[in-house]
């Protein structure tokens, strides 16, 4: 019998999604899993295709042509230590596997240097979409061992999504972990998007009192613009929904209470940890863990005052005013993304390619836009830009929108409508383009009372004051 091309570990929605893609690509698949019904449910779905559900581990790596090229699709952390201790033993030189899985970076690392020496190649390959991504087409961020990159190469770069331009959103990262950070950075930046567009939502709503349906129209039409992007898009879907059983809006019958799964937490401790400003990222973390103190916070509404939301004044205006604050608080959000990108790559020396990173998101993953385009060219006119906001496009758009920005910040806090990410977007952007800030005040704080010491204005060196004589 002829051997399958490729093995997939993990047969969820998100591994049986792929071994479809896989298939579909015109490449043979052999699949996997520990529970004996998702093997099952494999076999039933896939009758007639170049698919194997292999019953046993022993029959799966019996059923891969080699060198074996393995996906595995399990859940970060111990379970995928677990599987690779489970194939290790079976498997032999030149043989490769690859994490799919949101996997903290720095265990992608380990796994490699664990696997040193044994011949056997390992790649740790972010995957975003989604299960409708993993089925259609994903982005792909593979990164790991050199050696690893033309074995996967032609089968991830068939399966990726294909930008506009027929380039499939799929290519090498970079050495050690860079495949997993970089998708953990596109994580960060999607809590970001999705806090400011949920942000705009409840605007609409408290300011203004549109409703769902109407705000769904509102987002339809902020798609046909500069805002045109997947999470803008599926907003307008979901506010246009209605609930089957009630008949009201769909999105007034789910709770609000967001949940998350470590991958935006991770993006924040790593910021910290290199000392990279990601404030909206961070706020966009701390929201949703806010918004989990749910009794708390209905507790709270009947004894803490505040104003009650109503605008009065020109209600177009507003509207254009928070389109446009929110598409200059995705520019911060994402340059405080790129930041922390470029600040890993000087750290981790992976040579990274940051317009090469922005176009592998312009199809198949949850941030997808039409402004990554314009990220691309501003990292292909300048490699070393410091800093996105320099680029032209994007310096403009903030300075034509700033007004407006200003508007929609002060009108949320003077009514008391909670607006942290657009908030604290702003302040990276005023902060960012402040000559002096208070740090001076802070350092002589610091050195009064723990003689840390200080730098001056007007001479080179560290200096320590007596501060009281």
């Amino acid at each position: 019998m002829a051997k399958q091309q490729f093995g997939i570990v993990g047969l969820g929605v998100m591994g049986e999604n792929l071994a479809l893609n896989v298939e579909s690509r015109g490449f043979s698949v052999a699949g996997f899993d520990l529970d004996a019904e998702k093997v099952d449910a494999l076999a039933t779905k896939t009758q007639g295709r170049r698919i194997a559900a292999a019953p046993t581990l022993g029959e799966f790596l019996a059923g891969l042509e080699t060198p074996r090229r393995i996906l595995l699709m399990v859940p970060a952390g111990k379970a995928v230590d677990g599987a690779i201790a489970d194939l290790r033993p079976h498997l032999t030189p030149g043989d490769l596997l690859i994490d799919g899985g949101n996997t903290l970076f720095s265990d992608t690392d380990r796994r490699i240097r664990e696997l040193e020496g044994s011949g056997i190649l390992y790649l740790g390959a972010g995957i975003s979409g989604g299960e409708e991504g993993a089925l259609s087409g994903p982005s792909i961020m593979p990164g790991g061992s050199p050696a690893a990159w033309p074995l996967a190469k032609p089968i991830l770069q068939a399966i990726a999504a294909k930008a506009e331009d027929g380039t499939p959103c799929c290519d090498w990262i970079g050495p050690g972990g860079a495949g997993h950070f970089v998708k953990m950075v596109h994580n960060g930046i999607e809590y970001a998007d999705m806090q400011i567009i949920g942000e705009a939502y409840w605007l609409l709503d408290k300011l203004l009192g549109l409703s769902p349906e109407a705000a769904s129209r509102v987002f339809a039409d902020w798609n046909q613009g500069e805002l045109s992007s997947y999470l803008v898009s599926i907003t307008a879907e979901i506010l246009a929904k209605k609930d089957p059983d009630t008949g009201r809006a769909m999105v007034d019958v789910i709770s609000d209470t967001a949940e998350q799964k470590g991958t935006g937490k991770w993006a924040v401790q790593i910021a910290i940890d290199l000392g990279v400003a990601a404030p909206t990222v961070a706020d966009a973390v701390f929201a949703r863990a806010l918004s989990a103190l749910k009794q708390e916070r209905v507790a709270a509404a009947g004894v803490l005052s505040g104003p009650t939301p109503g605008f009065s004044g020109d209600r177009e205006g507003l509207v254009e005013a928070i389109r446009r604050a929110l598409f200059s608080s995705k520019i911060c959000a994402y340059a405080q993304g790129f930041q922390l990108l470029r600040r890993a790559d000087q750290e981790y020396h992976w040579n990274l390619r940051l317009g090469a990173i922005a176009s592998l998101w312009r199809a198949g993953c949850i941030i997808r836009a039409q402004f990554l385009g314009k990220i691309t060219a501003a990292y292909t006119e300048d490699p070393g830009l410091a800093n996105l906001l320099f680029a032209p496009h994007f310096a403009s758009a903030l300075g034509a929108y700033q007004q407006d920005f200003r508007q929609v910040v002060a009108t949320a806090a003077l009514h008391g409508v909670p607006a942290p990410a657009f908030m604290s977007a702003l302040a990276y952007y005023d902060g960012y383009r402040s000559a002096n800030l208070p740090a001076n005040l802070l350092q002589a704080q610091r050195d009064f009372f723990g003689a840390h010491t200080y730098r001056r204005v007007d001479r080179d060196g560290r200096f320590h004051t007596r501060w009281r004589v």
